[in-house]
């Protein structure tokens, strides 16, 4: 396996999470449109719910497969990763600035995996990874990965968020 190091507290305090975006070459998509009946954020008080993103291409092109069964872990990271790409396009769209993000509280992290995978975590690093580049300390947060039998279209994974703003 060739995964980079998990990111662990790095904190660079005077670049914005836009500056830290560029800096990783990172240009936002447009905020992926819902696949049902529901909307991609609910803003309760001072938190905001993330609908479920999946590896979603900025033209619509989505990775799809079984992880473990012809889909590699890195392929997986690389897809969690672009998963929460998603995610932050969606916190960008809801918030308007990401600078409101005071702290990514949870993710929820769902991996379409063959009946024997068991490295689901280093998987969803691919995400939890990219919130702590993105977002410093503010980024370092709880989470859940699991696998599941299949997901919409077959995706490769599934992420949700819970989000602390101001």
């Amino acid at each position: 396996m060739n995964l980079p190091e998990p990111k662990r507290l790095q904190e660079t305090p005077n670049e914005s999470p836009n500056e830290r975006l560029k800096a990783l070459g990172i240009t936002l998509p447009s905020a992926p449109p819902p696949i049902a009946n529901f909307v991609t954020h609910v803003q309760e008080g001072k938190l905001l719910y993330l609908s479920g993103q999946g590896p979603t291409e900025p033209g619509g092109r989505q990775h799809t497969g079984k992880v473990g069964a012809g889909v590699s872990i890195e392929q997986a990271y690389a897809d969690a990763r672009l998963t929460g790409i998603n995610l932050i396009a969606v916190m960008q769209s809801a918030l308007g600035d990401l600078s409101r993000v005071r702290r990514v509280i949870k993710l929820f992290g769902m991996v379409n995996a063959a009946p024997d995978f068991g490295d689901h975590p280093a998987v969803i690093n691919g995400c939890s990874d990219l919130m702590v580049e993105v977002f410093g300390l503010s980024g370092v947060h709880a989470r859940s990965a699991v696998g599941h039998g299949s997901l919409p279209g077959q995706i490769t994974v599934e992420i949700e968020a819970i989000v602390a703003i101001d």
